[in-house]
């Protein structure tokens, strides 16, 4: 469980470098498709990559939604970062709803199992239900092109992301998957279609609003909805006696998330010199 932990943490710091890279290339305006060609959006999905890797030897030894909520931890540090080097202002209940999130992600983690237990579905109902939700998360992306506020690109990044951490989650759970077979295996496809989607969907929510607010959604989604799709048809289990501090953990993180939902991106204004 600690080497599961210890690349969890690793995922976490690459996606935070991650993400201020391609906040940095959503900055500089344009269309979605032209930041997702800029040089840092480009460096950013590098990260991405590393950031997937860690996270694929992390849920070899712990549930889905402990490394999902240890990787949230990139919320305070874009926070952070947000505030000292790029000058967001953050009012203090925007940093209460950072704050409740992130708790309520701990929470989230400390619930989880370390027991395996039998699948509850098969992996051939695992691929159905995925890509049943790769096409709506498709259809409700081109439905939601025109919006002019954050939260539902963030949102629609979350699970995006969030989907391609279950497909990577269920192929350790089928049997015979190997280097070999990846090439028959639909999965692969479904996670490179979740990541495509969800990386678009984060480039067009950093062009709507600012890296903390968008970076705290994403990655409350990406947490809670893959964890409840891990204990629901994979074999991820809730520690006993543990399942109200789960439930606690799901209530602050709903709370901090609506509260960011929103949130109008603003800047300090220095105080004038008369």
């Amino acid at each position: 469980m600690l080497i599961g932990m210890i690349f969890a943490v690793l995922a976490m710091l690459c996606s935070t470098v991650a993400a201020i890279l391609q906040a940095d290339a959503a900055r500089q305006g344009g269309r979605t498709s032209a930041v997702l060609a800029r040089p840092r959006f480009v460096g950013g999905i590098g990260m991405d990559i590393v950031t997937w890797l860690c996270m694929v030897v992390a849920l070899q030894f712990i549930p889905i939604f402990a490394v999902q909520a240890t990787l949230a931890g990139a919320i305070a540090m874009t926070a952070l970062y947000a505030r000292y080097f790029r000058g967001e202002w953050l009012r203090p209940v925007h940093r209460l709803a950072i704050a409740s999130s992130m708790v309520g992600l701990a929470l989230v983690a400390a619930s989880a199992g370390t027991e395996r237990k039998q699948a509850l579905s098969g992996h051939g109902t695992t691929v159905a239900v995925l890509v049943a939700a790769l096409v709506v998360v498709m259809a409700v992306t081109l439905w939601t092109t025109s919006a002019t506020k954050p939260w539902p690109s963030a949102v629609l990044a979350g699970l995006g992301l969030g989907g391609g951490a279950v497909c990577i989650r269920a192929m350790h759970i089928a049997e015979g998957v190997d280097l070999a077979g990846l090439i028959r295996e639909p999965l692969v496809y479904i996670l490179l279609g979740m990541a495509v989607t969800g990386l678009y969907n984060y480039a067009r929510a950093l062009q709507l609003g600012d890296v903390a607010t968008v970076t705290a959604i994403y990655m409350v989604v990406q947490v809670v909805v893959p964890g409840m799709v891990g204990i629901t048809l994979l074999d991820d289990t809730v520690r006993p006696g543990f399942a109200w501090l789960l439930v606690l953990g799901l209530v602050l993180v709903v709370y901090g998330t609506s509260i960011l939902a929103r949130r109008r991106p603003e800047k300090r204004t220095p105080p004038r010199v008369t």
